[in-house]
Parts: C-alpha cells; structure tokens; sequence
C-alpha cells in the first residue's frame, strides 16, 4: 500500500465525490467551499452554483439555526459532534411542501485545519427511509397483535352471548304477558348489538375479489358517497395546479395523477378503507374546512419489509386540529377514538383492508394539518 504522502489528491477526490453521504465543506464565515455530487442530489443544487453561499441559504428554518449555532460552537471548540435523527429543512418547495423540504438526517460537524484557514466538514446521513421501514414494521406488529387480542376476546364474548341470547327465546316461549316479553326482546336485541360489534372489530373475514380497477374510479365513489351524506362542495385541483372559484363550507379538494395504471385489487374494499378515512377527516373538520384527496406514483417503495418499484400513493389530508400526540401511535388500535360518539373502528377496519392488498397505512398530524398516507403496490 501507497503512503499517504504518495496517494495522489485526485485519488482521495474520486473516493469523496463516490460517497452515498452528503459531504459540505464551509470555511471558518460558514461559507460553502466543496459540496460533492451526492451533496448535489441531495440540495437538488450544482455544486457550481451553491458555491460560496452561506450555510443559511442552505439550512433554512429554526431547525437549520440550531444546526448553524452548532457549527458556529464546533469553530470556536475545535471539537467535532453528531446529532442523530436531526431533522432539517430543505430550502425550496415541493409537492405539499411550500416552505421546503423536511429530511431527518444525522448529522455530523467535524472542525479541519489547513494551510489556507480553518473550517468544518460536515456530513449528512438521510435516515428517513430507515425510520420510516422501522415505523412501518411497528405499524404491522401493533396492527398483528391488535388484531390476536380482538380474535381471543370475540371467542370469548360470543360463546356466552349465544348462550344468553338463547336463554332469552326460551324464556320468551315460556312467557304469557306481552308487557314482559318486552325485557326479553331487549336482552335479544342487546346481544346481537354486541355481537355485531365483536363481528366489525375482527374485520373483513373474505378475502380481496381482486379485478383491475382505477384508483380514481375508487375515489370518486367515495367523494359521491361524502358529498350525498353531508353538506360539502367540491373544488377541482386539475393537474396543472389550478383550481375554481373556492366555494364555503367544507371542500373536497382532488389532486389526482392521471399517469396512474390500472391495477389488480377489490375495488370495494378499497372503497370502505378510503372512505372510513374521509368520514373521519369529515367529523374532524367539523363545519368548514379542506380535504384533499391526492394521488401519486411512489417509485422504489418498501411496504411491509417488501420492495416494490413502484406503488400507487393515496394522501388523504385535510386541515383540522391534527390527532393527539398520546394518541397518533395508537389510532389503529380497535377502540381508539378521539370522539365520545366514535367506535374506534374505522381506522382498524381500513388497516385490515388495505394489509389484505399488501399495503399499509401510515398517518402524520399536527395542528392544521393531518395526512393519512395509504401505499398500495403495483405488480
């Protein structure tokens, strides 16, 4: 092996410009001085271009301020640091991101010396995707467990209720006055509410009747059924971006990819998990405000520990006050609801849905803003 001093410097820049890991050098004003390729890809910016700009320009928001004070601190320390699962914003928009791009990173300052100055390397690991898998995987084992428990508790519930339910007609046979048999039709009816209840928490019990559908045939239907049990309009968000006249009351707003295929699933089941979403999005919201039903193409899709090249992805978003924080990673759970009046089925039952077509659904919320993110994957 070559010493170091014998390595040539286009050696050790081949290696640099060849990283996955985003690599920034700054000088000791913050200024840019080297970003490398996947630097490039990462910013969506030539290096060519972002060079000399200040770390500002390429780490906007409070979040950004954090990571610059940092820097500044490591300058003055001369001591390198970490932050794992940083997360940062992007300068410039994308699809549902006005204000740029939110990444989650570690993130790495180490101070270098040279003969021209002093300065800080820095290094970006993108760890959405991994957070994502292990929120996925977790999604999957909570929905699994859930739904163990609900099948131990149904057996449980119905072989008594079945015996109550038969006491009940016998006792009802055996009864002369008419006023009494109104008890006994009570506990009749009561068990079969209760029976009832335990059949929706199990869910489905058939499996999908897959033919080739249109997602956006799903999603119409289920913006008819919306607009036929509730007081809303509709506003059109055509491809292109434009949209109508903005009408009062509450909207539903459609922001669909024409480019999407046709693909094999039971268009009715994916009506029922589509639409438990939206009636919640409905109830949330209350009088006025938007939902958004958007559709797009997700290419290199890991769904379930399976990678897929491309999957169809549903947002369901709307502007409401956003889910508890104490309740966000419980919400698929049966029984989970927010609402006095809820039963804390419709999320669990579309889960179920929408795992019968290998695909999962993922939920983010904040105030003003909720997003149910359903992936389905495309053969």
């Amino acid at each position: 092996m070559l010493p170091d001093a014998m390595i040539p410097s286009a050696v050790y820049r081949r290696i640099v410009d060849n990283q996955n890991t985003t690599l920034l050098l700054f000088d000791d004003e913050l200024r840019l001085s080297y970003l490398n390729p996947a630097g490039e890809m990462l910013f969506a910016v030539s290096a060519r271009r972002a060079s000399r700009i200040l770390a500002q320009e390429l780490l906007p928001g409070p979040m950004g301020e954090m990571a610059i004070t940092a820097m500044r601190g490591a300058l003055v320390s001369g001591h390198p640091f970490t932050e794992h699962e940083f997360p940062l914003l992007l300068p410039g928009g994308s699809a549902g991101h006005t204000q740029g791009r939110p990444i989650t990173v570690d993130f790495t300052v180490t101070p270098v010396s040279d003969p021209q100055g002093t300065g800080l390397l820095v290094e970006l690991v993108q760890v959405d995707r991994h957070l994502r898998i292990a929120r996925e995987e977790n999604l999957l084992a909570q929905h699994q467990a859930a739904r163990a428990v609900v099948r131990g508790l149904a057996h449980e519930i119905k072989n008594p209720l079945g015996g109550l339910r038969g006491a009940a007609q016998l006792l009802e046979r055996e009864l002369s006055d008419e006023s009494l048999k109104e008890y006994t039709r009570i506990i009749i009816g009561e068990a079969d509410r209760l029976r009832n209840l335990v059949n929706r928490m199990l869910g489905p019990n058939t499996l999908p009747q897959k033919t080739l559908i249109n997602i956006h045939h799903v999603l119409e239907r289920v913006r008819s059924v919306v607009l036929a049990g509730a007081s809303t309009d509709v506003l059109d968000r055509m491809p292109t971006g434009e949209l109508n006249e903005t009408p009062t009351g509450v909207r539903i707003i459609r922001d669909y990819d024409p480019s999407i295929p046709d693909f094999q699933a039971d268009q009715d089941q994916l009506i029922q998990a589509v639409l438990n979403i939206v009636h919640n999005a409905v109830q949330a919201i209350g009088d006025t405000g938007d939902i958004t039903l958007r559709t797009r193409i997700q290419r290199q899709a890991t769904i379930n520990q399976q990678r897929y090249k491309l999957a169809v992805r549903i947002d369901i978003v709307d502007n409401g006050p956003g889910v508890p924080a104490d309740m966000l990673e419980s919400i698929f759970y049966p029984m989970v609801t927010g609402r006095p009046e809820g039963t804390g089925l419709g999320l669990s039952i579309a889960q179920s849905l929408i795992n019968q077509h290998q695909g999962l659904i993922e939920c983010t919320s904040r105030p003003g803003q909720t997003i149910f993110t359903l992936l389905l994957p495309l053969a």
